[in-house]
């Protein structure tokens, strides 16, 4: 990874380092994180030593409600899958979740063509189901968009018919890959 820095800029509060631990997995079609999915969020997700999940992605016009603003349902997308990943993050083994309730409050509106900041974390973790909440923040470190969530954990063959070499299921590292954030 690069020395790449993240940072939640001057929103008053107080930013905590938060060292990447691990990257996760991306697809080839999933509309957040598929790379070869044009019309898609093309999202990064990290893991971090707090056990926080950052994910990064920049919104493009392909990805409006009114111009030159994201869209709600875009919005929602990205907190959902951020926030059920959350579950991975720090845990040794992979974990798979359907949502099963998702609250979303929109605070600010987003602006298109600038990288984004998606902050998930797991707040309960059961036998059967987890819970989680998560934020969009945006270039400045202002919250715009906050989630809670609720999944099933369930196994992958009961979610989908997915093979991870035709899904091109792996990590995709890059040369600007953080290697910490600002949040």
């Amino acid at each position: 990874m690069t020395s790449g820095t993240y940072s939640s800029g001057t929103s008053g509060a107080r930013n905590m380092r938060h060292t990447v631990v691990g990257k996760q997995h991306n697809s080839k079609l999933c509309f957040v994180c598929g790379l070869k999915n044009r019309a898609g969020l093309h999202a990064s997700f990290y893991t971090t030593d707090s056990g926080t999940l950052v994910a990064l992605f920049t919104p493009r016009e392909e990805h409006q409600s009114y111009p030159g603003r994201l869209h709600g349902g875009v919005a929602s997308a990205i907190l959902d899958e951020t926030i059920g990943r959350a579950i991975n993050a720090g845990s040794g083994e992979e974990v798979w979740g359907v949502t099963l309730e998702l609250s979303v409050a929109y605070k600010k509106p987003i602006p298109l063509g600038v990288p984004l900041r998606v902050v998930g974390r797991i707040t309960e973790d059961k036998s059967r189901f987890y819970t989680g909440t998560g934020e969009i923040l945006l270039p400045d470190g202002e919250v715009a968009v906050t989630a809670v969530g609720k999944y099933l954990k369930a196994p992958l063959e009961k979610i989908a018919d997915f093979d991870p070499v035709v899904n091109e299921w792996s990590v995709i590292r890059r040369d600007d890959d953080p290697d910490h954030f600002e949040i």
